[in-house]
């Protein structure tokens, strides 16, 4: 229903000619690792696992308001919105570099690893659909 929604609106957004496939993958990526994230975190337990748990907790929040901004096309700046991207694959890899580290004892933090990862592939072929739609620097 969101994919429709936007397709109404696509000829008012600034990225006119955007593959909606792709971003409807970015959308669900970005929820689903905030989902896992948030599992994770509220699994982990323990001293050692504080930067996991912290890490995840914060790509929660980032993948999260990556995800509102994908809706909101019409207020979006693309140099702003380009910048949230990285951010998100850059926190999403983090996280899943952090959670591997107790993949062996924890299978939330293995899945969690593995969602996060899928998130910073679907960020990088949103951003490698935007290349030609983003106005030069």
């Amino acid at each position: 229903m969101t994919m429709q929604m936007m397709e109404m609106h696509q000829k008012d957004m600034p990225m006119q000619g955007m593959d909606m496939s792709v971003m409807q993958e970015c959308i669900e990526a970005c929820s689903a690792a905030e989902q896992a994230c948030s599992m994770c975190a509220g699994m982990m337990s323990g001293a050692d696992m504080s930067m996991c748990v912290n890490m995840c907790m914060n790509t929660a929040d980032v993948t999260n308001t990556m995800m509102r901004m994908m809706m909101r096309p019409n207020g979006m700046h693309m140099a702003s919105f380009s910048s949230m991207m990285q951010a998100t694959m850059d926190m999403c890899t983090a996280a899943a570099d952090e959670c591997m580290k107790f993949a062996e004892m924890h299978d939330d933090a293995r899945m969690c690893a593995e969602v996060c990862r899928q998130c910073a592939m679907a960020c990088q072929k949103m951003m490698d659909a935007m290349k030609g739609m983003m106005p030069a620097s």
